[in-house]
């Protein structure tokens, strides 16, 4: 409880000298002006933003950059506060093992990410080729903050995509490019260590895997609380490694935390992603896309299953669709785990089966695929891992 502070005695004042009734009457309006100038420069700052939505998201700097509370590998509350310059986590329940998938990826970012896009003029809703002279000039930094405490780490996340994308393109098939900054505990990237580099001015760690895409992550071998680079330092490094290609497409530049314990404190104090501007004007219009309903089938396709991790009581999985002949729009992925397994969440698809069924649909984006071309979703499962899973598509 608040208490006033002990007052002293007033002070004995002496009397004032007279003024004339002109020099107080400008006294007077004097002081209406400096009590006005004193409001309009103490107005208080705009109160942040709260996201505790599991897919939750808001627009800084005027629609720059969104935010993002991306809470996708736990039912689990999750909460952020945003502000202009970045988020802080404030509320982290739950946690996941390990040796598994994290918490969440709560972040900000620029470009497109699942169909929401900022309005960076950077990065546009079709992406930056990588031999567009205007990758080269792609410029970011990032300053954060960690509580004592907590299994997590402090990554970048930058995603390619191999065609030229739209804004309702959804999860990138490319490449995902990590950059940890920080982590703590006994986590590790997707993969295996590969190799050891010197880029922009440190020592990294180069790790290797694949859930469907590539996914490589560069570790600093020493903690660092903010970062400046050129995206192309780090995607040339994996273009010499044969993981990336010339012809892929940029599609968002990410910065945030994937907690597996904890998490709360974790905060990005300052985000930012230059470059050239504006992609040259398109002389041709983009062919018209057709995004079937969920759910909804027309052709034929089969579907492949490849476990991707497993811990106690979980497991990570993905999930290949591929057309047949005569291409597909829409499909429908079932099958059956173990008895007392179960999808705890799903990414890339719409999961509307029960118990120990699995049964995923497209998303609006990714249900019209060419003949034999193919799109991958994946899902957190609980229970028992399946080393293989029978499934049928159509």
């Amino acid at each position: 409880m608040s208490r006033s502070p002990r007052l002293s005695p007033a002070p004995r004042i002496s009397p004032l000298p007279r003024r004339s009734p002109r020099l107080l009457a400008a006294s007077v309006a004097l002081a209406a002006l400096l009590a006005l100038l004193t409001l309009a420069t103490a107005q208080p700052a705009a109160a942040d933003t709260e996201i505790c939505e599991q897919y939750g998201t808001t627009t800084v700097q005027g629609g720059r950059y969104v935010v993002g509370n991306n809470r996708w590998g736990t039912s689990a509350t999750q909460c952020i506060s945003v502000n202009d310059r970045g988020f802080r986590i404030t509320r982290a329940d739950g946690q996941t093992a390990t040796n598994g998938a994290p918490k969440s990826y709560p972040t900000i970012y620029a470009g497109c990410h699942y169909g929401t896009c900022s309005s960076s003029e950077v990065i546009g809703p079709n992406g930056v080729r990588v031999s567009d002279s205007r990758f080269a000039s792609i410029q970011t930094s990032v300053s954060m903050t960690y509580p004592s405490s907590g299994t997590y780490d402090a990554a970048y996340d930058i995603w390619f995509h191999r065609s030229q994308p739209s804004a309702t393109t959804g999860q990138n098939d490319g490449a995902e490019l990590m950059i940890w900054l920080n982590r703590q505990g006994s986590i590790q990237p997707i993969g295996s260590k590969v190799a050891t580099v010197n880029l922009a001015g440190s020592t990294w760690d180069v790790w290797f895997g694949n859930t469907g895409w590539n996914v490589v992550s560069y570790v600093r071998t020493s903690t660092a609380g903010s970062v400046s680079f050129s995206v192309k330092t780090f995607f040339d490094d994996m273009l010499a490694r044969g993981y990336g290609q010339s012809s892929w497409y940029l599609t968002s530049v990410q910065a945030g935390f994937e907690p597996w314990i904890g998490g709360t404190g974790l905060a990005v104090t300052d985000f930012s992603v230059t470059g050239n501007g504006q992609p040259p004007t398109q002389t041709t219009p983009p062919p018209t896309q057709t995004t079937p309903p969920p759910g909804g089938s027309s052709g034929s396709c089969s579907a492949t299953y490849a476990l991707v991790g497993s811990w106690g009581g979980g497991f990570q999985a993905n999930v290949t669709v591929k057309a047949g002949s005569s291409g597909v729009t829409g499909w429908t992925v079932r099958g059956t785990l173990s008895s007392g397994s179960g999808v705890q969440n799903v990414w890339n698809g719409r999961s509307t089966g029960s118990g120990s069924s699995l049964v995923v649909a497209n998303e609006s984006y990714n249900g019209s695929l060419a003949p034999g071309a193919s799109t991958t979703f994946g899902f957190v499962g609980t229970g028992n891992a399946p080393s293989s899973l029978a499934l049928t598509c159509g």
